[in-house]
């Protein structure tokens, strides 16, 4: 079996090893990124869910970033929001902020009962390009 080729952001390689999982393993040309929630350096939730949101998405460039990438790159998006019902509105509208235009990448949304004190969380693929080291 070959060495998972792990992405680290910068300064927050001890929170993931803290909770033993990678934050993005790049594979045949592309980025699988793990769900990216709003939490500060020391791994505590944000304040607030407008606030919350952008730090998930900047909590992600930093780690597209880290691999040659930008969300331009992303073809696949997975969200995952506790109480979308009232939620989601509020969530759309950051979107918006880091969505870019057309074309789109493919969006899954999901409702969830839990996610671990958080109330959103992303998670993407993206196609690497060409001269991102594979």
């Amino acid at each position: 079996m070959t060495a998972r080729d792990v992405v680290f952001p910068a300064g927050r390689q001890a929170l993931y090893d803290q909770n033993r999982y990678s934050p993005a393993i790049r594979s045949n040309g592309f980025l699988f990124v793990s769900g990216q929630v709003g939490s500060l350096p020391d791994g505590s939730p944000e304040t607030g869910l407008e606030a919350q949101v952008r730090r998930a998405f900047a909590n992600l460039n930093a780690i597209l970033e880290a691999a040659g990438c930008t969300f331009k790159d992303v073809v696949d998006v997975t969200v995952f929001i506790v109480d979308p019902a009232t939620r989601f509105e509020r969530i759309w509208n950051v979107f918006g902020e880091n969505w870019g235009e057309a074309p789109y990448p493919t969006l899954t949304g999901v409702g969830v009962t839990w996610l671990y004190g958080f109330d959103f969380e992303i998670k993407v693929i993206a196609k690497l390009p060409d001269t991102a080291v594979n």
